[in-house]
């Protein structure tokens, strides 16, 4: 067996695409979403992470405005932009790129940002609002999955599901999500006893541990769909994500690859987060 790819990269240009219809359709009433993002320090991956979000804003019509801050910026200052942001009726959305310089307290700053404009989905309303079942604004990264699962036809319903990692970003939300549409959810972490035990068990693997090809294919269930939410960059200069893919895709069914995966999709859903707070802005969602 040979697994198919989880094409992010492609799914993300078709749902791009289809933005272009909302953006038009608040142009008509006189708004042009609009998305500031914050950068503190010099970071060389968040650097690159913050420059595509802007250029995918700006391919699709999103006005989008950065904030660089020194890394050595003091919080009131970062704290003090966020308020600005939060009057500023053009901007819909707003986004501090993490992670933020040790001597700030980043569930504090993700706090201030107004929760109709959190497009992240990380302040604490939004949160219980997803765990609720009513979410205003689903994480990006566990949305992308959900999405791709979806494009892909992946029947979630009755499904044995497992979740490595628990982090509030990525493993939490997704544990919900999954639970939404019936699944049956096992979370696993660092502290989980004989990992392989439960991941040999899933239908649809999603692995966002942080850590380089920790999943071989001895742990992969034969047919599995397999979603890997992990990025690293190896000593040869090499991408790789938490799966071992080269091994694991002789074992699974489908399969996200790294780069190419999750990631375009993340930066998607943000976009669509944005465009869903400028429509509630305006009234038209």
């Amino acid at each position: 067996m040979t697994a198919a790819r989880l094409d992010g990269t492609a799914m993300a240009r078709e749902l791009r695409a289809g933005f272009a219809s909302r953006v038009e359709r608040l142009a008509a009433a006189g708004v042009r979403p609009g998305l500031a993002v914050i950068l503190v320090g010099d970071d060389p991956a968040s650097q690159v992470y913050v420059r595509n979000k802007v250029q995918a804003c700006e391919a699709i019509g999103i006005r989008s405005d950065r904030f660089v801050f020194a890394a050595d910026a003091a919080p009131a200052e970062v704290l003090d932009r966020i308020g600005a942001l939060n009057a500023d009726p053009q901007v819909h959305g707003i986004l501090v790129q993490l992670p933020l310089p040790k001597h700030f307290d980043e569930q504090q700053v993700l706090e201030v940002i107004g929760a109709e404009k959190d497009v992240d989905g990380f302040h604490r309303d939004n949160v219980g609002a997803l765990s609720q079942g009513r979410p205003r604004f689903v994480p990006c990264t566990p949305r992308g999955v959900l999405a791709m699962l979806d494009a892909a036809g992946v029947e979630l319903r009755g499904k044995e599901a497992v979740v490595v990692g628990r982090s509030n970003i990525v493993g939490k939300p997704m544990a919900q999500l999954l639970t939404a549409r019936d699944a049956t959810v096992t979370v696993c972490h660092s502290r989980t006893a004989d990992l392989a035990t439960h991941t040999r068990r899933a239908d649809v693997l999603v692995v966002a541990a942080g850590r380089p090809r920790m999943v071989t294919a001895d742990m992969i269930k034969p047919g599995a769909v397999v979603v890997d939410v992990g990025i690293h960059r190896g000593a040869e200069g090499r991408l790789c994500g938490d799966v071992d893919y080269d091994g694991c895709r002789t074992v699974a069914s489908l399969i996200s690859p790294v780069p190419g995966g999750v990631g375009p999709m993340t930066i998607t859903m943000l976009l669509g987060n944005t465009l869903d707070a400028a429509e509630r802005r305006a009234a038209l969602g």
